[in-house]
């Protein structure tokens, strides 16, 4: 008998998925309400398949017990601190793949705006020098939030001193005030990262695959922005896993190269053809939500791509190869950091990973973006949940059955050959290897 402890208390449908997940497996499992409650009814083995602040990590030394979450991880899901981990990281293996897939970043701790003369000539001393002399843009971020609050796009020293003057003002607002926009309290966040803003991705135009009751294609297209939402799945200590069906999330309006003219403030530019992100459209649905898969036959519509090329097969296995690779080196690179990421053997994790496709040298050249823990896969939407419920059907498969068994996740591949690079079913292997443990 497996006793089961599943409390999502804000994301019903990942709790739905959880129980559809549990019912897959061959063995009978017993749902438990907490953990003193598995003392009492005795079961063999106990899983707490629940959201991270409801699990009890104290448990984890117990291997007995299997958990939804690594108790440390912050290398992978707070920027700051995954910009730490790819600089050390590439510092001993500069041929990594993560060269090219990380953006120039800059990270920052500010409490004030007055603070940023200080910074300038010391940590931003190079982002100085650089600012308003080329036409890069860069996008600001903060550290530990998520959902496209406090991002920011800016191409001077002047409209960053800006940004931050506006925060601060907006931090006497009133709590409801500021629920209506991406504002952030810089005193409460302070830790930041700036990153060189791609300016030439990818683009599609959606519409071209349509959905709902409307099936007509537009007569003319137009590119939209898009990113990349991938499923990772870490399990034990430690395999890689890439769920193969990734999502494409377009952003509201067309892209225009970002021009400071173009915002009706000087701190502002219009950052509906620049984000992506679902929290920030919910207004529209499912409208911007696709699989990459159906954009295949989509004509390309970035600036260098005249012929408008349509995408292919072998392109999304390109894509698909080159994260699985990406994100092999950016856990390798967390490994490398014990303090921050520590994987142990009876727990599992899944991960919603961000990229973009950068169009500006190579054809098919990926960048990371972030990394999220209990991503918000309820933005979904409806139309789409059946690639969610088979995900969570391969996490049960992959991770609590080896564990019924009493076998570690990790040691599959290696009894029944699953190699790094191959996939089955719907889940790549990316990596595979055995941390050192006291």
């Amino acid at each position: 008998m497996l006793g089961v402890i599943c409390i999502w208390p804000s994301a019903p449908f990942t709790h739905s998925l959880v129980h559809k997940a549990l019912q897959s497996l061959e063995t009978p499992v017993h749902i438990l309400a907490s953990a003193s409650d598995a003392s009492s009814n005795s079961p063999a083995l106990l899983l707490q398949w629940s959201s991270y602040d409801e699990i009890q990590h104290e448990l984890s030394i117990n291997q007995s017990i299997l958990q939804s979450s690594y108790i440390i991880r912050k290398c992978l899901i707070r920027k700051h601190f995954l910009s730490r981990s790819i600089f050390s990281y590439l510092t001993k293996h500069p041929k990594s793949a993560l060269e090219l897939a990380w953006p120039r970043t800059y990270e920052m701790e500010i409490s004030f705006a007055d603070e940023l003369d200080e910074l300038f000539a010391d940590e931003l001393w190079e982002l100085g020098e650089e600012l308003g002399t080329s036409e890069r843009w860069w996008i600001l971020k903060p550290g530990m939030a998520d959902r496209g609050n406090g991002i920011r796009l800016f191409n001077d020293r002047q409209t960053l001193e800006h940004i931050f003057d506006e925060f601060e003002e907006k931090e006497e607002e009133t709590e409801d005030e500021q629920e209506s926009n991406t504002t952030v309290i810089t005193s409460q966040l302070r830790h930041f990262v700036i990153q060189e803003y791609i300016l030439h991705p990818l683009l599609f135009d959606p519409r071209e695959v349509p959905i709902g009751p409307d099936s007509s294609k537009p007569s003319v297209l137009e590119g939209y922005k898009f990113h990349l939402r991938a499923y990772c799945l870490a399990s034990g200590a430690l395999t890689l896993y890439l769920y193969n069906r990734v999502l494409a999330l377009f952003s509201s309006l067309p892209y225009t190269v970002p021009n400071a003219s173009d915002s009706s403030t000087s701190t502002q530019v219009d950052l509906a053809p620049h984000l992506t992100n679902t929290s920030l459209q919910t207004h529209r649905g499912e409208e911007g939500v696709r699989l990459l898969n159906e954009l295949v036959g989509c004509r390309i519509l970035s600036e260098g791509f005249e012929d408008h090329p349509v995408l292919t097969e072998d392109d999304v296995e390109d894509v698909l190869s080159q994260i699985g690779i990406i994100l092999s080196e950016t856990f390798k690179a967390a490994l490398e950091n014990p303090v921050h990421f520590q994987a142990i053997p009876n727990a599992f994790e899944l991960f919603g990973v961000d990229f973009l496709i950068d169009s500006s040298k190579s054809r098919f050249q990926i960048k990371l973006l972030e990394i999220n823990a209990e991503p918000a896969i309820e933005l979904t939407g409806p139309r789409l949940a059946w690639i969610l419920e088979d995900l969570f059907v391969d996490i049960g498969k992959v991770c609590v059955e080896p564990f019924l068994t009493k076998q570690q996740a990790s040691s599959v591949g290696d009894e029944d050959g699953w190699n790094v690079g191959e996939t089955r079913g719907n889940l790549r292997k990316c990596l595979e290897v055995e941390v050192r443990r006291l």
